[in-house]
């Protein structure tokens, strides 16, 4: 194993510069290989190699050439995440169109603005979000998921009497490759445009910063730029199949069945991994047998033996006793569960992006990381340390611009500088770690600055806080607790828990009200808590 307190040289892998390049040259060099693989209908296992997907691409791209969306088209993508969804995205920017995609848990309403807001001329659409698309009332055309096969067979049939227009169309590096737009828990959702450059530079850096070895499990939605850019393009960029899982339901099968080497999530499924995990221990009785476990099991790695496979058969195995690493993003991730998930040997490599970056800019590595970080920027990524603290970065993957907002354009973009709006440090070797996010700052009458991320860290540590939001207000530091349910109404165990976070801290930064919740917080789209106004 390579010392994990040395940097080593990135790997490497032949650059793409477009996405129908992607797609082509996989189809050729790995033709027969599994790229995507989902259950049907029945539940049973359906695969699509590197080739087959190429094909269908061009068939439904030339169908898409056929009616008009010749290249530089807005082109909006709906639906649960599925292999359908996929060949959709891919038809649409193969042809030199732009991929709008869609949440499908929106409401009608903010669904149809963000279609219009970002100028779509036609809709590709799973059956199942047709009433997203009513108030529509038909102005714009839309093709169902459920037509695809048909117009896959259309389409196949043109290029088979000659016409090769989208097959042999060339892509523009600078022309649109998808406008996503963010969810943020507060203000309404903006349209970050990324050109084909931003996205596959994003690849093709990722790709030299981590090493994937295996296939995967998508579990977090395409339409959200880590699901789509990472948990799925980098993947296939290294030519491994990604199973698609068609929702949380069918989660625990799916890691059983499918064995995945590499998981791509956000904090909250690996939160709730473990929890899980710990909930099966206390059930059967085991816990303490595997406290003790994990405390020879770590003395032994000190010396470098490695028991973890044998002594948590009963952790790994519900993750198909495959899963070596899980590349985490989207929130902070308290360096607790890192620490007990390489106990059982599971890596976790925590990194950091946003949409507007294509989305990741740094993350640990496979053999470099450090706990409590966000690793170290990828190839190309350069940060700079601006003088109220927020981290700003630059780089081939930060988006052009947000879709028809001049103002917030100039706003987030300084130079080609992008403000990321979250306060950090980079230490010498070049690990970013974050402290908070700038626009929630606590700002006290004493000028003393708080983040209540890091009060909130402490906070959903424990076992009896299912979800936790710290704030201001009139002076005083809130801390709103949304039970676990064994604790609901336990008022004297979170004052007690409150005293203990307070222990030891300036007085400044203590809470000084506990108020309980019996409902959950309202979320955003991304799960993320909608912070108080």
């Amino acid at each position: 194993m390579k010392n994990k307190s040395k940097n080593y040289a990135w790997y490497t892998l032949p650059d793409i510069e477009n996405m129908k390049q992607m797609i082509r040259e996989k189809a050729y060099t790995k033709p027969d290989d599994v790229c995507f693989s989902y259950p049907d209908d029945n539940g049973d296992k359906v695969s699509v190699t590197f080739m087959e997907y190429f094909h269908q691409v061009n068939s439904l791209g030339t169908w898409l050439y056929m009616n008009g969306f010749t290249g530089g088209k807005h082109i909006a993508v709906i639906g649960e995440n599925s292999y359908k969804w996929l060949l959709a995205f891919g038809a649409v920017v193969s042809g030199g169109n732009a991929a709008v995609p869609i949440d499908k848990d929106l409401k009608p309403a903010e669904a149809v603005r963000n279609i219009k807001k970002a100028d779509c001329e036609m809709i590709l659409c799973a059956d199942n979000c047709k009433e997203l698309l009513e108030p529509l009332a038909g102005s714009i055309p839309v093709l169902f998921m459920s037509d695809f096969e048909e117009a896959v067979k259309t389409g196949a049939e043109r290029i088979r009497i000659g016409d090769r227009r989208f097959v042999d169309c060339e892509i523009d590096s600078e022309t649109i490759c998808c406008i996503l737009f963010t969810s943020g828990t507060t203000g309404v959702a903006k349209g970050a445009v990324l050109t084909n450059r931003n996205i596959t530079e994003e690849i093709n850096r990722t790709c030299r910063n981590f090493k994937l070895e295996g296939k995967t499990v998508a579990v977090l939605p395409f339409h959200h730029a880590f699901g789509l850019v990472v948990g799925i393009w980098m993947v296939f960029n290294y030519g491994y199949e990604t199973y698609i899982n068609k929702n949380l339901r069918t989660i625990s099968k799916a890691l059983v069945d499918e064995k995945p080497q590499t998981m791509f999530l956000v904090p909250l499924f690996v939160e709730a991994f473990h929890k899980q995990i710990w909930r099966e221990a206390k059930k059967k009785k085991a816990d303490e047998k595997l406290k003790k476990a994990m405390k020879i099991s770590n003395g032994l790695l000190k010396t470098g033996i490695d028991m973890r496979s044998r002594f948590f058969d009963s952790v790994l195995t519900p993750f198909g006793r495959n899963l070596q690493y899980v590349i985490c993003g989207g929130a902070k991730l308290e360096p607790f569960y890192v620490k007990e998930f390489r106990s059982w040997g599971i890596e976790i490599l925590n990194g950091y992006g946003m949409t507007e970056c294509s989305p990741v800019i740094s993350v640990n590595r496979n053999f470099y990381h450090r706990d409590g970080t966000v690793g170290i920027g990828i190839p190309g990524a350069e940060f700079k340390i601006s003088g109220d603290g927020e981290v700003m970065v630059t780089g081939p993957f930060v988006m052009r611009e947000y879709y028809k907002e001049p103002e917030l354009t100039r706003e987030a973009l300084e130079d080609g500088w992008y403000h990321t709006g979250d306060i950090g440090f980079i230490d010498k070797d070049g690990f970013l770690t974050l402290t908070g996010r700038k626009k929630n700052l606590i700002i006290l009458s004493n000028g003393e600055n708080i983040s209540p991320e890091e009060l909130e860290g402490d906070l959903s540590l424990d076992d009896g806080v299912e979800e936790v939001l710290v704030y201001e207000e009139n002076g005083r530091i809130i801390a709103e607790i949304f039970p676990a349910e064994e604790k609901t109404g336990d008022e004297a165990y979170f004052k007690a828990l409150i005293a203990k976070i307070n222990e030891g801290r300036p007085i400044y930064k203590q809470i000084n009200e506990l108020r309980l919740r019996t409902e959950e917080f309202e979320k955003n789209t991304s799960h993320k808590i909608l912070r108080k106004k």
